[in-house]
């Protein structure tokens, strides 16, 4: 079972424009609105791939109803903690040339009652057949060092954690251990005080030296120039795939999407390697933070070029 917990959901507001003019007049092509938060987005993803997960987090207000309603109607059980205040709407402004503006609202303020209700949830999934996958900022009310916490008293049931944070939650719950982590390359950079395009041999030692907390797999998203993959005696480099682009929000939510996946049907780490890189890929080339087709994810894995680290 893959139970995603998103503490701080959104409405996703994407919008297009030919060049964001700031302090100026900016005149929108096109909206789209999608149920959203990274955990959300991760249980979308699964389910366009063919698998199952529990979505669970804070929901709140008309926006969490929404955002509630959508998951239903596609088939994905929500299981969330219902709180006071309005499920926040996050604005993506997306120019022609690609680059993104974000405006991240903060989010409903959760209250001590919320979170031990949203503990006692996640404690009754937890066993060694669940793999909870703990993504996303943390909203007002709850402590940064929730996920460490959380990750904590999971895997004193032989649960399994993937972690997808940046920023304080990031550096406050990786010393937890979670089993598999997937930082951006800035934000690994960030936490090791490393200079922005650091060389990738520095990064790989880096990365390599958090298997000392206890971490097994490390993947590294680079955006355009592809990811790498520490996984236990396997460590290896994919080049970003050639894609039509559209926006790249919502890319590294369909990579943790595809590694649950992968540990869901316990997929080879060769053939994880290949599903993670196509489903990201993918993800780049929809409108909004809507996930890729299976169909779009199975052709693009033939383009997956997969190179082992030191050759």
């Amino acid at each position: 079972m893959i139970v995603t917990v998103t503490m701080n959901p959104a409405i996703d507001k994407t919008v297009e424009i030919d060049k964001f003019v700031c302090r100026g007049l900016n005149r929108i092509r096109k909206v789209e609105y999608d149920a959203g938060g990274k955990g959300i987005n991760v249980s979308k993803t699964i389910h366009e791939l063919g698998g199952s997960s529990v979505a669970t987090g804070f929901l709140g207000g008309n926006n969490g109803q929404v955002i509630a309603n959508v998951l239903k109607e596609k088939g994905i059980t929500g299981d969330f903690v219902w709180v006071s205040g309005e499920t926040r709407t996050n604005t993506k402004v997306v120019e022609d040339d690609g680059s993104l503006t974000e405006l991240n609202e903060p989010g409903a303020l959760i209250t001590e009652k919320d979170i031990q209700e949203l503990k006692n949830k996640l404690l009754g999934y937890a066993d060694q057949s669940t793999m909870f996958i703990f993504a996303g900022s943390i909203p007002a009310g709850v402590p940064k060092d929730i996920y460490g916490e959380l990750i904590h008293l999971v895997k004193e049931k032989g649960a399994c954690v993937l972690l997808d944070a940046d920023g304080e939650a990031f550096y406050k719950s990786v010393e937890a251990g979670p089993d598999t982590i997937k930082p951006n390359q800035v934000e690994l950079e960030e936490y090791f005080g490393l200079p922005e395009g650091t060389d990738i041999t520095e990064i790989i030692r880096a990365a390599k030296s958090l298997e000392e907390k206890g971490v097994k797999n490390i993947v590294v998203s680079m955006g355009k120039d592809g990811a790498l993959f520490l996984m236990e005696d396997y460590e290896v480099r994919c080049q970003g795939l050639s894609v039509k682009a559209h926006s790249t929000v919502g890319a590294g939510d369909a990579m943790v999407a595809a590694l649950a996946y992968a540990w869901d049907h316990q997929l080879g780490k060769e053939e994880t390697v290949k599903l993670c890189m196509a489903t990201s890929a993918g993800a780049v080339t929809t409108i909004g933070t809507k996930p890729p087709s299976r169909e779009v994810v199975d052709t693009l894995i033939k383009q997956v070029t997969v190179k082992k680290i030191g050759e």
